[in-house]
């Protein structure tokens, strides 16, 4: 969800931050999401490198950079910039398209719509509302608040609030806050939790739809304690939507997603990431014989096809599985 640059705490913020411009100039303007995804990729990879890279040689040395962003590491250094970067922001429909695409819900084919109808700035959208939908218009009510990055000081609090209230609706419900914030990390773009309940199970998935879903019913008691504010999207096993803590005055993007009781911790490990880190597993249990995925773990047969879920009760029975030492969340950052 989050399209904010890397927090400055990372000694190679700044070749982060160009990787990232490039990334979303790809997706959003090129269309190519090969190139963004290998841009994502290596400012990932230096995101999480303990220190200062000081060479296009010393960052090629780093699993997943290429000799072609190692020259725009050695450009960066030798010059403060990139050739590709300036000629892209003297474009003015790759700037707009670009900054259009920073508001939730717009994604490249709407900003270039909207770039094409001659919106062109965020100023311009706010005096075109009736051009959005509700998941846009709610983006752009809340789009200075939901470029800031969350501290982790809130995010406990978040998690506190969410827990307390899931547990006064039914003390059997489970829940956690993923993504970088279960990996340690100082600062996060939005909320993702994941949620589980014993009685819901992939069995049981798609018979509690509608009005009386366990979901719903937990959206309601959020949204009566004050805490959920605005809805974006509602299903049998996913939220979307806008959260405010009582004593905060930024609203968050808040994600709830429901989570069958046998596919819960295949699902906490996909979540929790990071993407780097899942690759890792996915081929790690391809090679052992296993596929893995955000629903459970499987054998694959000689024939290549995937046998029956192999039932798990935690994180490490995954590990256990593939005969992999347990990493903690906060030692899966790369």
């Amino acid at each position: 969800m989050s399209k904010r640059k890397a927090p400055k705490q990372n000694p190679n913020s700044e070749y982060c931050d160009f990787l990232i411009e490039l990334a979303d100039y790809e997706k959003n303007v090129e269309n190519s999401m090969f190139k963004s995804k290998v841009y994502r990729k290596a400012a990932s990879i230096l995101a999480n490198h303990p220190t200062k890279i000081t060479s296009g040689a010393e960052a090629r040395k780093l699993d997943g950079i290429g000799d072609k962003i190692g020259k725009k590491i050695d450009e960066f250094i030798k010059t403060g910039t990139l050739q590709k970067l300036e000629k892209i922001r003297v474009d003015s429909s790759a700037v707009a398209i670009n900054q259009l695409t920073r508001v939730s819900g717009i994604g490249p084919a709407a900003a270039r719509n909207l770039v094409d109808d001659g919106i062109c700035s965020i100023e311009e959208l706010k005096k075109n509302n009736d051009k959005l939908n509700h998941h846009q218009k709610i983006g752009l009510k809340h789009f200075e608040d939901f470029e800031k990055r969350i501290p982790r000081s809130e995010m406990d609090k978040h998690q506190e609030f969410i827990i307390d209230e899931i547990s006064k609706h039914d003390k059997e419900f489970t829940a956690c806050i993923c993504g970088s914030y279960r990996r340690g990390a100082e600062s996060s773009g939005d909320i993702d939790v994941l949620i589980t309940h014993p009685t819901y199970t992939s069995k049981t998935k798609g018979k509690g739809a509608g009005k009386n879903s366990k979901l719903k019913k937990l959206v309601d008691d959020l949204t009566k304690a004050n805490y959920i504010t605005d809805t974006l999207s509602l299903g049998e096993a996913k939220f979307m939507g806008v959260c405010k803590l009582p004593d905060n005055e930024s609203y968050r993007r808040l994600d709830l997603r429901l989570i069958p009781g046998d596919q819960y911790y295949c699902g906490v490990l996909y979540f929790t990431g990071s993407d780097i880190f899942n690759q890792t597993m996915r081929q790690e249990a391809l090679d052992k014989g296993f596929t893995i995925n955000e629903y459970c773990i499987r054998p694959v047969g000689s024939t290549g096809a995937p046998g029956e879920p192999i039932p798990v009760e935690s994180e490490k029975d995954v590990f256990d599985i593939l005969g992999k030492e347990y990493v903690e969340p906060t030692d899966r950052n790369k």
